[in-house]
């Protein structure tokens, strides 16, 4: 009899401080930075994020989100035989925020590993957990996109600062005997590495080179558009479904503008979108998980339904997944 993988439980976590356009624009003003909630509205949707507090670390935000997750699956931390962390904010330069949140979630033992592939991040860690579970190297995963990407962010930069929020999500992925993980497609592209990244690292104790996020927004767009419609289009092939098969689509969460015209590619109203950018901006490999929680926890999301989530993020990377709740 063939394995499969389905969600059993979802969870998220937004740190306490929320910062609406006008709270932003505020403080942007008191470094000579000129923004309005009108101009960012209008170009992006979003209307507030949320900050992490100074001490709070991404490992802070996937517990949060993960304790969510297993009480809605009704396992307990020791369940897990399997934790996958996406972040482009981790803790440390190592260990990794899994090992760092296994130990806080009291699940000590078990593989525990994190992927970077920034805001396609939780798509990529979805799918290597589903294959590890068909595979029968686990049978729980707990499966995380967490990120503290205020701390990255130049706020001398308005065409950037006023995209990126802090929160967590997550999934608990369990062996079974019915189909939940259909199909996945992955891609990457290493040429566009310069239009999204923070060209920075560690050096004899010292940053070289730059540790804040830089973006080519119209280059972003662009390819975001394109690669976005064809990953859903194959993953659709791969599993014998039809764009009338959707459900949901749970994208990304990066741009309204983005969202609508990948809604409107797929013959999509945005009725069957679940947004969430509006509230908490672009949260990176969060976002997925989040907007996922977001739709199960207020009852648009259902049970046997047919959901796609799709991401593209710095790398460039991009994909989608299918799945049946």
């Amino acid at each position: 009899m063939r394995r499969y993988a389905r969600i059993t439980g979802t969870g998220s976590y937004l740190p306490p401080r929320r910062l609406t356009n006008h709270d932003l624009a505020a403080e942007l003003a008191q470094r000579g930075i000129e923004t309005s909630d009108e101009w960012i509205v209008e170009r992006t949707g979003i209307r507030a994020r949320h900050f992490a507090a100074p001490e709070a670390a991404s490992s802070d935000l996937a517990l949060e989100a993960a304790r969510n997750a297993l009480e809605a699956a009704g396992r307990q931390p020791q369940d897990i035989d399997l934790i996958i962390v996406a972040t482009s904010t981790p803790d440390m330069v190592f260990p990794s925020t899994a090992c760092i949140l296994q130990n806080k979630l009291g699940a000590n033992g078990c593989a525990a590993f994190d992927v970077q592939a920034v805001c396609s991040g939780f798509v990529y860690a979805l799918t290597v957990a589903d294959a590890m579970i068909q595979s029968g190297a686990a049978s729980r995963a707990l499966v995380v996109g967490a990120e503290v990407f205020s701390r990255i962010l130049d706020f001398n930069d308005r065409t950037t600062c006023v995209l990126f929020g802090d929160g967590a999500g997550a999934v608990v992925l369990e062996a079974s005997e019915e189909p939940g993980i259909l199909a996945s497609d992955l891609h990457a592209d290493g040429k566009h590495v310069g239009i999204l990244c923070v060209p920075g690292n560690v050096y004899g104790g010292q940053v070289l080179g730059d540790p804040l996020l830089k973006m080519d927004g119209q280059a972003v767009f662009k390819l975001a558009v394109g690669v976005l419609e064809k990953a859903a289009r194959a993953t659709l092939d791969k599993a014998g479904l039809a764009d009338s098969d959707i459900d949901w689509l749970i994208p990304h969460q990066a741009n309204i503008r983005i969202m609508q015209s990948t809604a409107r590619k797929l013959g999509l109203s945005m009725d069957k979108v679940v947004v969430t950018v509006d509230q908490h901006g672009n949260t990176s490999a969060a976002s997925i998980p989040l907007a996922l929680d977001h739709g199960v926890r207020s009852g648009q999301v259902r049970p046997g339904q047919t959901v796609l989530l799709e991401g593209v993020g710095g790398g460039f990377t991009w994909g989608a997944v299918l799945l049946k709740m």
